[in-house]
């Protein structure tokens, strides 16, 4: 796929219709004779206004075609399945057929891996997130008023976790998902902007990039080793409560690694240093990696 600038609106073509193979253009006029309701809320669009324009392979009639294919089958039949691309989910135009339209301008770019991205696998086509008929959004023709709420239509689950005690400052409005995530596909599962989990996260937190003379082995690996990046109930986003996260490697190493539970806490039978303060880091502060020579065990 290009990954070029996207196409000029005055280089749109309108587009063929599987469904329609024989449909001819009617213009915008005969459109508007039914949707006028439809026109109106359209006339605030930016792609609706670019194209009534008028462009060089559309005509400046053809604003509605240009996205929505020929319209002379559906303009006999306005009730026929299929008649006219529908943008609407589980209409009887197929996802595929609807992001071709899209992509047809917009190919190339952020959207170079939307074939074969997990979105795409799933059946979604563009208007599920985007709404180009009706201004929602400031910016990106969004279906809501803002990414993190197109979002969440789906990835409810990742939603609640930014309510827990610690969490990205997504809720404050300081960040989006995606500062980190490309929601039209990427190399990786997750659609992260970058190939791989830390090089995601190094784009904020350089500090814990080294490279250093002494490597924390999972803190190299991958940061969610420790931390749950949408939000934790623990102390830095990390996935368990220390000494316990730091347990599950370390064991038997040379200081006491007694199991810990609630009555080891400061209120309980046998209260142990272990899990008050800072826990672990209280003595190795360093423990994304040293840069000192006595470092090996990450105190300094």
């Amino acid at each position: 796929m290009s990954t070029g600038p996207a196409t000029p609106f005055d280089a749109a073509r309108i587009p063929a219709n599987p469904a329609a193979p024989n449909a001819q253009p009617v213009g915008a006029k005969t459109c508007n004779a039914c949707h006028a309701l439809e026109d109106l809320h359209a006339s605030h669009a930016m792609h609706v206004q670019s194209f009534q324009m008028g462009t060089s392979n559309t005509g400046p009639q053809a604003a509605c075609e240009a996205c929505h294919g020929p319209g002379s089958d559906h303009a006999k039949n306005p009730t026929a399945k299929g008649s006219i691309i529908a943008f609407t989910h589980g209409s009887a135009s197929t996802p595929e057929t609807q992001a071709t339209v899209c992509l047809g301008c917009h190919a190339g770019g952020a959207r170079q891996h939307w074939l074969g991205s997990v979105h795409e696998a799933r059946g979604l086509s563009c208007t599920d997130c985007h709404n180009p008929m009706v201004r929602n959004s400031a910016e990106g023709a969004l279906a809501k008023s803002s990414i993190n709420q197109v979002c969440a239509t789906c990835h409810q689950d990742v939603l609640v976790k930014f309510n827990r005690r610690s969490h990205m400052p997504l809720p404050e409005g300081q960040m989006a998902c995606t500062d980190c995530h490309n929601p039209h596909g990427s190399i990786t599962r997750p659609l992260l902007k970058t190939d791989t989990v830390n090089e995601t996260c190094y784009t904020c937190h350089a500090e814990k990039r080294g490279p250093f003379i002494f490597e924390h082995a999972p803190v190299r690996e991958n940061c969610l080793n420790c931390h749950d990046p949408h939000g934790s109930n623990q102390q830095t986003l990390l996935v368990l409560p220390m000494p316990m996260l730091c347990q599950q490697c370390h064991t038997m190493s040379g200081h006491p690694n007694d199991l810990q539970t609630r009555q080891s806490m400061r209120n309980g039978l046998t209260p142990d240093e272990r899990l008050m303060g800072r826990s672990c880091v209280t003595c190795h502060t360093n423990i994304h990696g040293s840069n000192s020579p006595s470092g090996s065990m990450f105190h300094q």
